[in-house]
């Protein structure tokens, strides 16, 4: 199975190992992850205004060129996902919106939505399916006590996204659980941690982050996991329970013993 893929620009920088991992599982799993050629960055952030429309267009790019190869559009970034898909609802759903970024883009066929987007977490769970990873699994993380931090843009708003239950996600503790590992389920998984305040307001964003630490760690975690590159960041800043944070790939990746023959450069 092929799928057409948009890295965005974090991965393509600061976080290389949470794409590169991504690749290989994805070979060993039987999918191939087909790169959009010239894709945009798609903004980091979905815009609020109602007629704001210019960065939104590198969404649609993107959604069009997966339309264009019959293929849906996976992701991997946290933010990523959040941005195109809320956009690519807007061009299901808003008429002035869609209107507009046809106009603009003057693509060969009007883009009215048609693409599906999944995050790379969801073709594990929906497409491979978590138990037939659990057959391929060839080195279970067996005896490790880990805490999936899903922070706030995989999960809202739940109604468009439609990833998981916002209050009560289990997408990745069902991952800890196929690669062999145990979950550890805390209050603050889904908080933020206060990612775009991070500049301007450090010691706010840093208590965020302390107050998530600690309350992994006080339920007997032992590590965290996250599909947010700036959530891992932040988290790794954080001075209160030291818990070490990894991208769920990377684990996916040494579980599936593929982990090894990933270059990281």
């Amino acid at each position: 199975m092929k799928y057409s893929y948009y890295p965005g620009c974090t991965l393509s920088t600061k976080a290389k190992a949470l794409d590169a991992y991504a690749r290989a599982s994805a070979l060993a799993l039987g999918f191939e992850l087909e790169e959009i050629e010239d894709w945009q960055c798609c903004g980091g952030v979905y815009p609020l205004g109602d007629d704001e429309i210019a960065t939104k267009l590198s969404s649609v790019r993107a959604l069009n060129a997966a339309r264009e190869k019959g293929q849906e559009l996976v992701t991997l970034c946290s933010a990523c996902h959040h941005v195109i898909k809320r956009v690519n609802d807007d061009m299901k759903q808003v008429e002035d919106i869609r209107t507009r970024a046809n106009n603009y883009l003057q693509l060969s066929e009007p883009y009215a939505g048609e693409t599906n987007v999944l995050h790379f977490l969801e073709v594990l769970r929906d497409r491979v399916g978590f138990d037939e990873i659990k057959k391929k699994v060839t080195h279970p993380l067996t005896g490790r006590k880990i805490g999936a931090y899903y922070g706030c843009l995989l999960l809202r708003p739940g109604k468009i996204l439609k990833f998981d239950n916002p209050e009560n996600p289990q997408i990745l503790e069902d991952f800890i659980r196929a690669v062999g590992a145990e979950p550890v389920v805390y209050p603050y998984r889904n908080e933020c941690c206060g990612g775009y305040i991070s500049l301007k307001e450090k010691d706010l964003s840093a208590r965020m982050c302390d107050a998530v630490m600690e309350s992994a760690s006080g339920f007997g975690a032992q590590m965290l996991i996250t599909a947010c590159p700036l959530c891992l960041y932040n988290l790794n800043k954080s001075t209160a329970g030291r818990l070490p944070v990894y991208y769920f790939t990377e684990l996916l990746a040494e579980a599936l013993g593929v982990k090894e023959e990933v270059a990281l450069s």
